[in-house]
Parts: C-alpha cells; structure tokens; sequence
C-alpha cells in the first residue's frame, strides 16, 4: 500500500497563495489517479481536485480557476497550487490515491490510500 505525505500547510492571508506537495512512497505512483480533498470543522470530506495516471485534471466548482492539481511522477508528487484564498478555503486538506489510475472521481469511497493531511487556515 502506497505511503503519502503532505506538506506546504500553513496560515495565510486572504488572496494569498500555498502549493501543498504530496510525495508518494513507492514505485508505482505513476500508475495511481490522485487526488485532493479537504475537511473544515464541523463539516465532512470535500473533493477538492483530481488528477489521472495520464494527467487529466478535474477541480470542484468552489476551486475552479483559484486551484491547480498536477503531478511530476519523476518525483513521485502531486500538487496543489492554490490562489487568491479565501477564509472558507480553511480546512485540514488531504490527499489520496486511485489504484486503477484513469478514474476521475471525486468519490472518496473511490481512494486506496489517504495521507494523514495538513492544515490550511486563511486569515480574513
């Protein structure tokens, strides 16, 4: 089972930006579909954003145009590049595997492997 590690969490101002990495364990990452979901308090799991073995990207409606997915499989990383944040972008983000690897879902009863998350908090 693959092992997934984020980073790049932290506080920051209204408008501004994070890239959140997640790095994979393992030598088949480039055969996983990955994605990004997060969790503000009080509420459940969000899918944020996902991408494919082959790089087709899809991002949710609250994060289309401030939100990028990609991933370098040289270095076994997805990202999240995040702009122009806004205080309810708060939220513990976590990002997760897709064995099968061509599935864009944002159902996280889809995901094999999950990271153990980090925290976001934007200040208004």
């Amino acid at each position: 089972q693959v092992q997934l590690v984020e980073s790049g969490g932290g506080l920051v101002q209204a408008g501004g930006s994070l890239r959140l990495s997640c790095e994979a364990s393992g030598r088949a990452f480039d055969s996983y579909a990955m994605g990004w979901f997060r969790q503000a308090p009080g509420k459940g799991r969000e899918f944020v954003a996902a991408i494919t073995k082959n790089g087709v990207t899809f991002h949710a409606n609250s994060v289309k145009g401030r939100f990028t997915i990609s991933r370098d499989n040289a270095k076994n990383t997805v990202y999240l590049q995040m702009n122009s944040l806004k205080p309810e972008d708060t939220a513990v983000y976590y990002c997760a595997a897709e064995y099968r690897g061509y599935r864009i879902t944002g159902d996280e009863r889809d995901y094999d492997s999950w990271g153990q998350g980090t925290q976001v908090t934007v200040s208004s």
